[in-house]
Protein backbone atom coordinates (compact mmCIF):
# COMPACT_ATOMS: atom_id res chain seq x y z
CA UNK A 1 0.00 0.00 0.00
CA UNK A 2 2.96 2.46 0.82
CA UNK A 3 5.01 1.48 -1.92
CA UNK A 4 1.34 2.35 -4.09
CA UNK A 5 0.95 5.86 -2.67
CA UNK A 6 4.86 6.61 -2.66
CA UNK A 7 4.47 6.22 -6.70
CA UNK A 8 0.74 8.03 -6.79
CA UNK A 9 2.93 10.87 -4.66
CA UNK A 10 6.11 10.87 -6.90
CA UNK A 11 3.83 10.84 -10.17
CA UNK A 12 2.05 13.81 -9.45
CA UNK A 13 4.50 15.75 -7.84
CA UNK A 14 6.88 15.50 -11.26
CA UNK A 15 4.07 16.99 -12.95
CA UNK A 16 4.24 19.78 -10.45
CA UNK A 17 8.04 20.32 -10.48
CA UNK A 18 7.62 20.19 -14.42
CA UNK A 19 4.68 23.22 -14.52
CA UNK A 20 6.83 24.89 -12.19
CA UNK A 21 10.13 24.77 -14.54
CA UNK A 22 7.69 25.53 -17.48
CA UNK A 23 6.65 28.50 -15.84
CA UNK A 24 10.21 29.82 -15.08
CA UNK A 25 11.17 29.36 -18.74
CA UNK A 26 10.88 32.41 -21.10
CA UNK A 27 8.81 32.03 -24.22
CA UNK A 28 8.49 34.23 -27.50
CA UNK A 29 5.80 36.96 -26.41
CA UNK A 30 4.09 38.28 -29.88
CA UNK A 31 3.66 42.33 -30.03
CA UNK A 32 1.70 43.23 -27.69
CA UNK A 33 0.97 46.87 -25.99
CA UNK A 34 2.76 47.99 -22.84
CA UNK A 35 -0.82 47.54 -21.09
CA UNK A 36 -0.90 43.81 -21.82
CA UNK A 37 2.60 43.09 -21.78
CA UNK A 38 2.19 43.97 -17.72
CA UNK A 39 -0.77 41.98 -17.42
CA UNK A 40 0.68 39.42 -18.89
CA UNK A 41 3.79 39.37 -16.43
CA UNK A 42 1.57 39.87 -13.38
CA UNK A 43 -0.37 37.02 -14.17
CA UNK A 44 3.44 34.69 -14.84
CA UNK A 45 4.34 36.43 -11.15
CA UNK A 46 1.06 35.38 -9.94
CA UNK A 47 1.90 32.09 -11.13
CA UNK A 48 4.90 32.08 -9.85
CA UNK A 49 4.15 33.08 -6.24
CA UNK A 50 1.33 30.24 -6.01
CA UNK A 51 3.86 27.81 -7.16
CA UNK A 52 6.08 28.78 -4.70
CA UNK A 53 3.07 28.71 -2.19
CA UNK A 54 2.59 24.97 -2.59
CA UNK A 55 5.85 24.11 -2.62
CA UNK A 56 6.51 25.09 0.56
CA UNK A 57 3.81 22.98 1.82
CA UNK A 58 4.78 20.10 0.26
CA UNK A 59 8.34 20.28 2.07
CA UNK A 60 6.35 21.04 5.29
CA UNK A 61 4.35 18.07 5.00
CA UNK A 62 6.91 16.27 3.99
CA UNK A 63 9.27 16.86 6.53
CA UNK A 64 6.23 15.77 9.36
CA UNK A 65 6.44 12.15 7.87
CA UNK A 66 10.24 12.42 8.45
CA UNK A 67 9.51 12.96 12.03
CA UNK A 68 9.65 10.14 14.56
CA UNK A 69 6.51 7.92 15.41
CA UNK A 70 6.38 9.05 18.82
CA UNK A 71 5.20 12.38 17.86
CA UNK A 72 2.04 10.48 16.46
CA UNK A 73 -0.06 12.68 19.19
CA UNK A 74 1.21 15.71 18.01
CA UNK A 75 0.81 14.54 14.26
CA UNK A 76 -2.76 13.68 15.60
CA UNK A 77 -3.04 17.24 16.82
CA UNK A 78 -2.10 18.85 13.94
CA UNK A 79 -4.32 16.69 11.54
CA UNK A 80 -7.39 18.01 13.66
CA UNK A 81 -6.10 21.93 13.00
CA UNK A 82 -6.46 21.35 9.25
CA UNK A 83 -8.71 23.92 7.59
CA UNK A 84 -12.06 22.34 6.02
CA UNK A 85 -11.01 21.10 2.38
CA UNK A 86 -13.60 24.17 0.66
CA UNK A 87 -11.48 26.56 2.15
CA UNK A 88 -7.70 24.37 1.50
CA UNK A 89 -8.62 23.56 -1.75
CA UNK A 90 -8.66 26.75 -3.71
CA UNK A 91 -5.12 27.91 -1.85
CA UNK A 92 -3.32 24.66 -3.30
CA UNK A 93 -3.98 26.60 -7.16
CA UNK A 94 -4.51 23.51 -8.86
CA UNK A 95 -2.55 21.47 -6.84
CA UNK A 96 -5.15 20.06 -4.56
CA UNK A 97 -4.69 16.49 -5.72
CA UNK A 98 -1.56 16.35 -5.07
CA UNK A 99 -2.16 17.94 -1.25
CA UNK A 100 -4.44 15.11 -1.12
CA UNK A 101 -1.35 12.76 -1.33
CA UNK A 102 0.77 13.93 0.73
CA UNK A 103 -1.92 14.46 3.91
CA UNK A 104 -3.10 11.09 2.97
CA UNK A 105 0.38 9.87 3.60
CA UNK A 106 0.72 11.97 7.02
CA UNK A 107 -2.57 10.42 7.83
CA UNK A 108 -1.38 6.93 7.73
CA UNK A 109 1.39 7.31 9.93
CA UNK A 110 -1.54 8.19 12.82
CA UNK A 111 -3.55 5.02 11.68
CA UNK A 112 -0.42 3.08 12.49
CA UNK A 113 -0.85 3.44 15.99
CA UNK A 114 -2.05 0.27 17.89
CA UNK A 115 -5.06 2.35 19.23
CA UNK A 116 -6.19 5.68 18.98
CA UNK A 117 -8.60 7.63 21.86
CA UNK A 118 -12.43 8.26 20.88
CA UNK A 119 -11.30 11.93 19.47
CA UNK A 120 -8.56 10.83 17.57
CA UNK A 121 -10.89 9.06 15.41
CA UNK A 122 -12.60 12.50 15.44
CA UNK A 123 -9.77 14.09 14.13
CA UNK A 124 -9.00 11.41 11.84
CA UNK A 125 -11.87 11.62 10.33
CA UNK A 126 -12.13 15.34 9.78
CA UNK A 127 -8.42 14.82 7.70
CA UNK A 128 -10.16 12.22 5.49
CA UNK A 129 -13.22 14.32 4.74
CA UNK A 130 -10.51 17.33 3.61
CA UNK A 131 -8.13 14.50 1.27
CA UNK A 132 -11.67 13.56 0.02
CA UNK A 133 -12.34 16.86 -0.74
CA UNK A 134 -9.22 17.70 -1.95
CA UNK A 135 -9.61 14.57 -4.10
CA UNK A 136 -12.92 13.46 -4.90
CA UNK A 137 -12.30 10.83 -6.72
CA UNK A 138 -9.46 9.06 -4.22
CA UNK A 139 -11.22 6.09 -3.90
CA UNK A 140 -8.98 4.12 -1.92
CA UNK A 141 -8.89 6.42 1.17
CA UNK A 142 -13.05 6.50 1.33
CA UNK A 143 -12.62 2.24 1.19
CA UNK A 144 -9.47 2.49 3.68
CA UNK A 145 -11.26 5.18 5.81
CA UNK A 146 -14.59 3.07 6.06
CA UNK A 147 -12.89 0.08 7.26
CA UNK A 148 -11.14 1.48 9.89
CA UNK A 149 -13.67 3.60 10.83
CA UNK A 150 -16.20 1.02 11.46
CA UNK A 151 -13.56 -2.27 12.71
CA UNK A 152 -11.93 -0.37 14.73
CA UNK A 153 -13.13 2.94 15.56
CA UNK A 154 -16.45 1.59 16.35
CA UNK A 155 -18.21 5.02 14.38
CA UNK A 156 -20.55 3.10 11.91
CA UNK A 157 -21.85 6.86 11.17
CA UNK A 158 -18.92 8.19 10.30
CA UNK A 159 -17.66 5.59 8.49
CA UNK A 160 -21.31 5.44 6.33
CA UNK A 161 -20.85 9.27 6.22
CA UNK A 162 -17.94 8.76 4.44
CA UNK A 163 -18.90 5.82 2.40
CA UNK A 164 -21.88 7.85 1.05
CA UNK A 165 -19.67 10.96 0.23
CA UNK A 166 -16.96 8.50 -1.78
CA UNK A 167 -20.28 6.80 -3.85
CA UNK A 168 -22.11 10.36 -4.13
CA UNK A 169 -18.16 11.14 -6.18
CA UNK A 170 -17.14 7.89 -7.02
CA UNK A 171 -20.65 6.05 -8.52
CA UNK A 172 -19.09 3.60 -10.67
CA UNK A 173 -16.79 1.94 -7.99
CA UNK A 174 -18.64 -1.01 -6.68
CA UNK A 175 -16.75 -1.37 -3.12
CA UNK A 176 -17.83 1.52 -1.87
CA UNK A 177 -22.00 1.12 -1.79
CA UNK A 178 -20.66 -2.69 -0.97
CA UNK A 179 -19.00 -1.62 2.25
CA UNK A 180 -21.98 0.74 3.17
CA UNK A 181 -24.27 -2.23 3.06
CA UNK A 182 -22.13 -4.52 5.45
CA UNK A 183 -22.26 -1.31 7.96
CA UNK A 184 -26.00 -1.58 7.63
CA UNK A 185 -26.16 -5.29 7.62
CA UNK A 186 -23.80 -6.48 10.19
CA UNK A 187 -23.48 -3.02 12.60
CA UNK A 188 -26.82 -1.17 12.33
CA UNK A 189 -29.13 -4.53 11.32
CA UNK A 190 -31.32 -2.67 8.73
CA UNK A 191 -31.45 -5.62 6.21
CA UNK A 192 -33.67 -3.77 3.93
CA UNK A 193 -30.83 -0.72 2.84
CA UNK A 194 -27.93 -2.93 3.06
CA UNK A 195 -29.67 -4.93 0.56
CA UNK A 196 -30.35 -1.63 -1.10
CA UNK A 197 -26.65 -0.72 -1.16
CA UNK A 198 -25.83 -4.12 -2.05
CA UNK A 199 -28.00 -4.46 -4.84
CA UNK A 200 -26.00 -1.39 -6.06
CA UNK A 201 -23.13 -2.69 -6.08
CA UNK A 202 -23.74 -5.82 -7.78
CA UNK A 203 -25.02 -3.36 -10.91
CA UNK A 204 -21.48 -1.98 -11.07
CA UNK A 205 -18.59 -3.60 -13.11
CA UNK A 206 -15.88 -5.25 -11.43
CA UNK A 207 -17.29 -6.35 -8.68
CA UNK A 208 -17.30 -10.09 -7.37
CA UNK A 209 -20.30 -12.80 -8.78
CA UNK A 210 -21.05 -13.52 -5.18
CA UNK A 211 -22.67 -10.09 -4.56
CA UNK A 212 -26.18 -11.01 -6.52
CA UNK A 213 -26.70 -13.66 -3.93
CA UNK A 214 -25.78 -11.66 -1.23
CA UNK A 215 -28.20 -8.77 -2.10
CA UNK A 216 -30.96 -11.38 -2.63
CA UNK A 217 -30.28 -13.41 0.59
CA UNK A 218 -30.96 -9.56 2.47
CA UNK A 219 -34.05 -8.60 0.74
CA UNK A 220 -35.17 -11.72 1.67
CA UNK A 221 -34.25 -11.73 5.22
CA UNK A 222 -35.75 -7.93 5.11
CA UNK A 223 -39.03 -9.43 4.47
CA UNK A 224 -39.28 -8.68 0.40
CA UNK A 225 -38.61 -11.88 -1.38
CA UNK A 226 -40.86 -10.47 -4.05
CA UNK A 227 -38.23 -7.09 -4.58
CA UNK A 228 -35.60 -9.83 -4.51
CA UNK A 229 -36.81 -11.78 -7.62
CA UNK A 230 -37.67 -8.42 -9.61
CA UNK A 231 -33.91 -7.50 -8.86
CA UNK A 232 -32.88 -10.96 -9.94
CA UNK A 233 -34.92 -10.94 -13.03
CA UNK A 234 -33.65 -7.47 -13.76
CA UNK A 235 -30.32 -8.97 -13.38
CA UNK A 236 -31.25 -12.07 -15.68
CA UNK A 237 -32.15 -9.98 -18.51
CA UNK A 238 -29.17 -7.64 -18.07
CA UNK A 239 -26.74 -10.66 -18.46
CA UNK A 240 -25.59 -12.15 -21.61
CA UNK A 241 -23.39 -14.86 -19.88
CA UNK A 242 -24.52 -18.27 -20.04
CA UNK A 243 -22.91 -19.24 -16.72
CA UNK A 244 -24.43 -16.27 -15.08
CA UNK A 245 -27.70 -16.83 -15.84
CA UNK A 246 -27.83 -20.60 -14.80
CA UNK A 247 -26.26 -19.12 -11.50
CA UNK A 248 -28.85 -16.53 -11.35
CA UNK A 249 -31.92 -18.65 -12.29
CA UNK A 250 -30.96 -20.87 -9.24
CA UNK A 251 -30.69 -18.11 -6.97
CA UNK A 252 -34.52 -17.29 -8.06
CA UNK A 253 -36.08 -20.64 -7.46
CA UNK A 254 -34.48 -20.05 -3.97
CA UNK A 255 -36.28 -17.12 -3.28
CA UNK A 256 -39.46 -18.73 -4.60
CA UNK A 257 -39.02 -21.60 -2.15
CA UNK A 258 -39.24 -18.66 0.74
CA UNK A 259 -41.77 -16.67 -0.66
CA UNK A 260 -43.67 -19.93 -0.91
CA UNK A 261 -42.89 -21.36 2.67
CA UNK A 262 -43.97 -17.71 4.20
CA UNK A 263 -47.59 -17.41 2.20
CA UNK A 264 -47.76 -21.50 3.35
CA UNK A 265 -46.88 -20.87 6.82
CA UNK A 266 -49.32 -17.44 6.76
CA UNK A 267 -51.87 -19.49 5.37
CA UNK A 268 -51.48 -22.21 8.19
CA UNK A 269 -51.71 -19.77 10.98
CA UNK A 270 -54.84 -18.79 9.68
CA UNK A 271 -56.28 -21.59 9.32
CA UNK A 272 -55.38 -22.36 13.32
CA UNK A 273 -57.03 -18.79 14.30
CA UNK A 274 -60.69 -19.98 12.60
CA UNK A 275 -60.09 -23.66 13.25
CA UNK A 276 -58.57 -23.64 16.79
CA UNK A 277 -56.16 -26.33 15.39
CA UNK A 278 -53.17 -26.51 12.61
CA UNK A 279 -54.23 -28.43 9.26
CA UNK A 280 -52.76 -32.06 9.44
CA UNK A 281 -52.15 -31.91 5.59
CA UNK A 282 -51.63 -28.35 3.34
CA UNK A 283 -54.01 -30.14 1.53
CA UNK A 284 -56.20 -28.74 3.82
CA UNK A 285 -55.34 -24.99 3.23
CA UNK A 286 -56.68 -25.54 -0.02
CA UNK A 287 -60.11 -27.45 1.16
CA UNK A 288 -61.10 -25.01 3.43
CA UNK A 289 -60.47 -21.96 1.05
CA UNK A 290 -57.30 -20.84 2.62
CA UNK A 291 -55.65 -20.74 -0.47
CA UNK A 292 -56.66 -21.24 -4.21
CA UNK A 293 -53.60 -24.03 -5.05
CA UNK A 294 -50.85 -25.41 -3.57
CA UNK A 295 -47.89 -23.81 -4.91
CA UNK A 296 -45.31 -26.36 -6.99
CA UNK A 297 -41.88 -26.38 -5.49
CA UNK A 298 -39.38 -25.25 -8.14
CA UNK A 299 -36.97 -27.72 -7.87
CA UNK A 300 -38.56 -30.70 -8.28
CA UNK A 301 -39.44 -31.46 -4.37
CA UNK A 302 -42.25 -31.27 -2.55
CA UNK A 303 -43.49 -29.01 0.65
CA UNK A 304 -44.02 -30.52 4.08
CA UNK A 305 -45.93 -29.33 7.08
CA UNK A 306 -45.58 -29.97 10.53
CA UNK A 307 -48.52 -30.29 12.11
CA UNK A 308 -47.32 -29.81 15.84
CA UNK A 309 -45.69 -26.15 15.02
CA UNK A 310 -46.90 -25.16 11.77
CA UNK A 311 -43.56 -24.93 10.08
CA UNK A 312 -43.28 -25.28 6.10
CA UNK A 313 -40.09 -26.86 5.05
CA UNK A 314 -38.74 -27.61 1.49
CA UNK A 315 -37.80 -31.56 0.47
CA UNK A 316 -34.88 -30.18 -1.81
CA UNK A 317 -33.69 -27.41 0.10
CA UNK A 318 -34.48 -28.17 4.46
CA UNK A 319 -31.87 -24.93 5.32
CA UNK A 320 -34.12 -21.32 5.15
CA UNK A 321 -32.93 -18.70 2.56
CA UNK A 322 -30.71 -16.55 4.99
CA UNK A 323 -27.85 -14.23 5.91
CA UNK A 324 -25.22 -15.43 8.28
CA UNK A 325 -24.56 -12.28 10.79
CA UNK A 326 -21.52 -11.97 12.52
CA UNK A 327 -21.66 -11.26 16.63
CA UNK A 328 -19.95 -9.09 18.68
CA UNK A 329 -16.66 -11.21 18.59
CA UNK A 330 -16.31 -11.49 14.85
CA UNK A 331 -17.73 -14.95 14.56
CA UNK A 332 -20.63 -16.44 12.30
Amino acid sequence: MCSYLARRVNRRARLFFKAAVLSMTPWPIPEQTSFTRRKSWLRRGSFLVGLTLVFALVIQLQQVLEQRTDRSDAQIEELAQLPRGEYLKPALLGYHNLGADVLWLRLLQVLGKKQNTADEYEWIYHALDVITTLDPQYDYAYYVGGVVLTNIANRVDLSNRLLEKGFASNPTVWNLPFLLGYNYYFILGDAAKAADYTAAAARLPGGPAYLPGLATRMFTEANNPEVALQFLEALWRQTQDHGMREVLEKRMKEVMIERDIRTLESAAHQYQSQQGQLPNKLRDLVSSGFLPQLPSEPFGGFYELDSKTGKVSSSTHPNRLKVFRLDKQGSV
